[in-house]
């Protein structure tokens, strides 16, 4: 805790605003979607969804493949615990909406499904789009797959997993996922490699989504690998979320925005 309350005043006296940004593109991505305040129809539904996962005190033995839970002593969980605490705020989801629906990628892959309160914003941010989302846990998706039968997201394909096995076992060179949201495995080994093993699927149009880049010293260290890597040319630091282009007109620039 006392290291990331670190990080965080490290963030907030780096961080800036649209009124420091110069590159039109993260300037237009900033001011029509991050900082876009008026109400969306979506948001009720992202509001239903999470409701509806609070309101279950059912619990499961969950199966960790990540780094662990900073919160939960034991792998037998309530539902509306996991939802309260290990899923996206309220105010993320709608950010993802936000930038699924501003970007609107064709295709999109997520590395940690969770309850599914990211994947409802990614389904409702674009339903024509083709959604991949693994999950280790086959007791936690069992309860997400039924989720999202009840809300008729029919654009996602749910696959339980173990990531670092799917990836590895993927002919990656023929997906073309213009955004993936990584929220799986927080540890600086699994991002770093899960980074280069999609590497082959980037386009120019391409966007990236790490969580929980300061969680810890090894997802900073991560991070700056990322940041540094040739291929990359913009990267956005939110606290929360490490976001990444590889769009080659634009010169190799990193901004740290506050949301």
């Amino acid at each position: 805790m006392l290291f990331q309350i670190k990080s965080y005043l490290q963030f907030l006296w780096h961080s800036k605003n649209e009124h420091a940004v110069h590159s039109p593109f993260v300037f237009n991505l900033l001011t029509k979607c991050f900082y876009d305040k008026k109400p969306k129809p979506e948001y009720s539904i992202l509001k239903k969804y999470r409701n509806s996962l609070l309101e279950n005190n059912n619990t499961i033995e969950v199966t960790d493949f990540g780094a662990g839970s900073k919160v939960f002593k034991s792998n037998t969980r309530a539902i509306a615990e996991i939802a309260k605490t290990a899923g996206i705020t309220s105010k993320r989801a709608e950010l993802l909406f936000r930038i699924t629906n501003y970007l609107q990628p064709e295709s999109i892959l997520e590395i940690g499904t969770s309850l599914g309160l990211a994947t409802s914003a990614l389904s409702l941010g674009n339903l024509k789009a083709k959604i991949i989302t693994l999950e280790g846990c086959p007791n936690t998706m069992a309860i997400t797959k039924s989720q999202f039968q009840l809300f008729n997201f029919n654009n996602v394909n749910p696959i339980v997993t173990e990531f670092s096995n799917y990836l590895e076992d993927l002919r990656l060179s023929t997906f073309d996922f213009r955004l993936i949201y990584f929220d799986g495995n927080h540890s600086k080994k699994a991002t770093v490699d899960y980074f280069e093993l999609l590497l082959p699927t980037i386009t120019n149009e391409t966007v990236w989504i790490f969580d929980d880049i300061h969680w810890s010293p090894e997802m900073e260290e991560a991070w700056k690998i990322i940041k540094k890597h040739p291929k990359v040319t913009v990267t956005i630091d939110t606290f929360q979320w490490g976001l990444v282009f590889f769009r080659k007109e634009q010169p190799k620039e990193h901004f740290v925005i506050r949301i």
